[in-house]
């Protein structure tokens, strides 16, 4: 058990982690699971401090895109009763492909629970995620069309973006760097592949992190619960601005640079792991 000082040093830390990390195509559960290695303790901070802290930048996403968020819910809401309108047609269908785009990783997620929380944690796979989907993120931003906007997505490309999503079950592949090369293969453009990304998350991630704090209520693991709000807030208020300066990046600038990093991060991790100098469990 790590100290109440050192609790709260390495929240900090892990708390900026998560913020800066949710949102790029980088792998924010990979970063957590690096950075629990050079902290202090050297401990994994653990699925179930990852899944909480994410509560955070969730929060951050829900301030962001408050009033598309509010009109789409109002819209799917209203289209149970008499009150529906011609209007809100295409949000109720963006309502809808949220739903169906979560239920992948909702299964997925129950389905492999117990890997998800020990053996997908393994940091030579994480590493090697790292590096497989740069390859994958690089080769679909050169290659895809990026012509598609938001309101082109289909339900068969909904339920696509869900199956990309699920895959960042596995720390080092990235939600957001899943769901956008996904996009970006189908064609839709850099912007529409990450709105959707960010939507898509939602409900994922607040079920999640809300499963996992009423799971740690009595058994707080490594980080108690006082350290681990202060990452949670640490994290919101960081991936608030990361959220600003990421959509405006994307409407200018291509991934190469988050490709590069990928790819350095996973060789510098493997030659640590070969090193003896990081454990990998």
């Amino acid at each position: 058990m790590i100290s109440s000082s050192g609790q709260w040093f390495e929240a900090a830390i892990l708390g900026l982690v998560q913020g800066l990390t949710e949102f790029l195509p980088v792998s924010s559960s990979a970063h957590l699971r690096i950075a629990g290695a050079f902290l202090p303790s050297g401990q994994d901070p653990g699925a179930a401090f990852t899944a909480i802290t994410q509560i955070g930048t969730e929060a951050a996403v829900l301030l962001y895109f408050r009033k598309d968020i509010w009109r789409i819910a109002m819209a799917w809401l209203r289209s149970f009763t008499k009150a529906r309108r011609p209007e809100d047609a295409e949000d109720v269908r963006m309502g809808w492909l949220v739903i169906i785009g979560t239920l992948p990783i909702a299964i997925l997620g129950l389905a492999f629970k117990d890997a998800i929380e020990t053996s997908l944690r393994n940091l030579y796979l994480t590493a090697t995620m790292l590096i497989l989907f740069a390859l994958v993120l690089g080769a679909a931003d050169k290659w895809g069309a990026r012509v598609k906007p938001l309101k082109s997505l289909s339900w068969r490309d909904g339920i696509i973006f869900g199956f990309a999503q699920a895959m960042a079950l596995i720390p080092g592949v990235s939600r957001s760097g899943g769901t956008i090369s996904a996009g970006l293969i189908m064609g839709y453009t850099r912007e529409a592949a990450a709105r959707y990304s960010f939507l898509l998350a939602i409900p994922a991630v607040l079920a999640s992190g809300f499963y996992q704090l009423a799971k740690s209520w009595n058994d707080w693991g490594p980080i108690g619960p006082g350290p681990t709000a202060l990452a949670t807030a640490i994290a919101f208020v960081v991936g608030y601005w990361v959220i600003v300066a990421f959509l405006k990046i994307v409407s200018t600038r291509n991934y190469l640079p988050f490709v590069i990093y990928r790819i350095v991060a996973g060789l510098g991790l493997l030659a640590l792991l070969m090193t003896g100098t990081i454990p990998a469990t």
